[in-house]
């Protein structure tokens, strides 16, 4: 609960869920089989005495990695973060509770079985259901029950803190004419090219500026890695693989496509008995033999006269437009063979396959080598990442892994635990991999990493270094850059300033304005919106006068004169969604002063 306060990955949805499941375990007396945080918890912090173990933090850090949210990579700085939760939490929870703020135990059982996650099929509270969802969550029976009373508590807290703040009806008029005010103004942007000034950086500059921001040239802990990859993918490129063997599969992988066919057909049981058709067939397959073309032959020996005018093509057929006897032998044939004579219906039929509708054999035949490829390597990739997994876990370096795989072992450079690894080391894991406190701190070499089904990974510190101040010397570049700007940024704000004293002393400017008219505050412009912000903060300039200010932009200086202040058309459905923010963004601001004031007091111990 108190959402506010909460990581979006902790949402009140979820954290109901768990509670429930907890509370059901209550219930249902199952707390007797679980264990709050395990054997030997470590106090990580204190407020006001009150514990918080290391158990809570990473339960807190597993569970916001589980949803997805938070980036595997940012687990170090997360633990910083739920461990701050953690300490606000137990703030509120301690005033709570001195503040006669009570949940009973049969509040927290008409919740827990009254939610529809924990309900069965018949819309019933179900035992099982509870269970089920409880075992997945992360949460023991008491752990939970405990930590769904604190949030209820919280929960009230807060929305007792907003109902006791509130808006005159003057004010949200006030706001509201705020929100729908437009303004006219003029500006204009001064950047680099409009410097008078000259820009000269002396060494004191440099040593001045460096030594007062130290924090900018930290370079922070940092390691490189070693890593041994075994790819899946690499193995099949290098496999050679047998041309029938790619015939076999593009054959199997196309035996159901539609195909043109052409046929000879000559029957049997009026004119002529069943063997002389047979040897009629034989003897006309005889003379496609000899090289003579399946039309004429058509012509001169197919009884279906109407498809021996057209070579005795039959069109596009799909599987089973015939029966199987006929698609057992024009599905098995590639495109341009021509069948053995087959018996069906009476007639013996020649069939010629001439289209089949989908890839040809060539189109598709690197993508039927990758395949065939990879299927070869399956064993031999299983067996290497077995063996990988066997030699890494007992191994004190990975180079002697490495050969005793054939694998490159593999190097990084210099990274730290916020940075934008390349490669394969910027997937998913594998930086938080690195970071972890086996890796890390204990130095051995990280479990097999599944990056997907063709990737298996494992890496080691090849070497750490600490954090450090740079010298000056290996920073000069960028600190001379930094002051030069530092000053040209000076300069502009110089002139800029003396244009706003001449503007306001109604001397001749001149000056190439760009407009801006009737703009409102959530107008979709293009315009820098620190400009618009400060026009917008401007005081109200008198009938045909104008104000002016200069506005510090991140790179260069505006200047503004704002003309006019006119009242925009009511929306009322603006305003109804400005009020409400403006009770939301009270409220919150309540709650966080409650929050400064209760840390402030507090015996926080970390």
């Amino acid at each position: 609960m108190l959402q506010s306060i909460r990581d979006g990955s902790r949402s009140w949805g979820a954290k109901i869920i768990i509670g429930v499941m907890v509370a059901a375990m209550a219930l249902f007396g199952i707390e007797s089989l679980f264990g709050l945080f395990g054997s030997d918890p470590n106090e990580v912090a204190s407020v006001n005495g009150q514990p918080i173990m290391r158990q809570q933090v990473e339960l807190e850090v597993q569970r916001a990695l589980r949803s997805g949210q938070v980036p595997p990579e940012q687990e170090r700085a997360l633990r910083n973060e739920m461990l701050d939760q953690l300490i606000t939490q137990q703030l509120l929870s301690q005033y709570a509770e001195e503040g006669g703020f009570a949940v009973s135990e049969e509040q927290l059982d008409q919740l827990i079985v009254s939610l529809p996650e924990f309900h069965d099929q018949d819309g019933r509270f179900s035992a099982e259901v509870f269970r089920n969802r409880l075992a997945g969550a992360g949460y023991t029976p008491l752990s939970f029950r405990q930590e769904l009373r604190v949030d209820i508590q919280r929960q009230h807290l807060q929305q007792g803190l907003a109902f006791s703040d509130f808006s005159l009806p003057n004010e949200q008029e006030r706001l509201a004419e705020l929100q729908r005010q437009q303004r006219s103004f003029r500006y204009l942007i001064l950047g680099g090219d409009d410097v008078n000034a000259d820009i000269d950086v002396s060494e004191d500059d440099l040593q001045a500026y460096y030594d007062a921001h130290h924090e900018r040239y930290e370079r922070p802990e940092q390691v490189r890695l070693e890593y041994v990859l075994i790819d899946r993918q690499t193995m099949a490129e290098e496999r050679d693989v047998d041309e029938e063997a790619l015939r076999d599969v593009w054959r199997e992988q196309n035996r159901d496509a539609d195909r043109r066919v052409s046929h000879i057909m000559i029957t049997f049981g009026n004119e002529r008995t069943r063997d002389e058709a047979q040897q009629l067939a034989e003897t006309a397959r005889e003379a496609l033999d000899s090289g003579e073309s399946f039309a004429d032959t058509a012509l001169r020996y197919s009884d279906d006269t109407a498809s021996a005018e057209e070579g005795g093509d039959l069109g596009v057929i799909s599987r089973g437009f015939f029966g199987d006897t006929f698609d057992e032998a024009a599905f098995g044939l590639e495109e341009g063979d021509v069948s053995q004579p087959v018996e069906l219906d009476n007639a013996f039929h020649i069939i010629q396959v001439t289209d089949i509708q989908g890839p040809t054999f060539e189109e598709q035949r690197d993508e039927l080598a990758r395949q065939v490829a990879l299927r070869e390597v399956d064993d031999e990739f299983n067996q290497r990442v077995q063996q990988l997994i066997d030699e890494s876990f007992a191994a004190d370096d990975l180079q002697s892994v490495a050969d005793e795989l054939g694998l490159t072992l593999q190097e990084s450079d210099w990274l730290a635990s916020d940075d934008e690894a390349q490669g394969v080391l910027s997937e998913p894991g594998v930086m938080s991999a690195a970071f972890s406190n086996d890796v890390f701190e204990e130095g051995y070499n990280s479990e097999v990493i599944e990056l997907d089904q063709d990737r298996r990974l494992v890496l080691r510190i090849a070497e750490q270094r600490d954090a450090t101040l740079l010298p000056l010397d290996e920073v000069r570049e960028d600190v001379e850059m930094s002051v030069a700007a530092e000053q040209q940024q000076q300069a502009l704000r110089e002139d800029a300033q003396a244009l706003v004293a001449n503007l306001r002393e109604n001397q001749q400017v001149d000056v190439d304005w760009l407009e801006a008219n009737n703009l409102s505050r959530q107008a979709d412009t293009t315009l820098p919106q620190l400009i618009v912000q400060e026009a917008f903060r401007m005081a109200r300039p008198e009938e045909g006068g104008s104000v002016y200010r200069m506005v510090e932009l991140p790179q260069g200086v505006a200047v503004v004169a704002l003309d006019s202040v006119s009242v925009g058309d009511v929306d009322e459905q603006m305003e109804a969604f400005v009020a409400q923010m403006a009770e939301q963004l009270r409220a919150q601001s309540v709650l966080q002063g409650l929050i400064d004031d209760l840390r402030s007091d507090a015996d926080i111990e970390r």
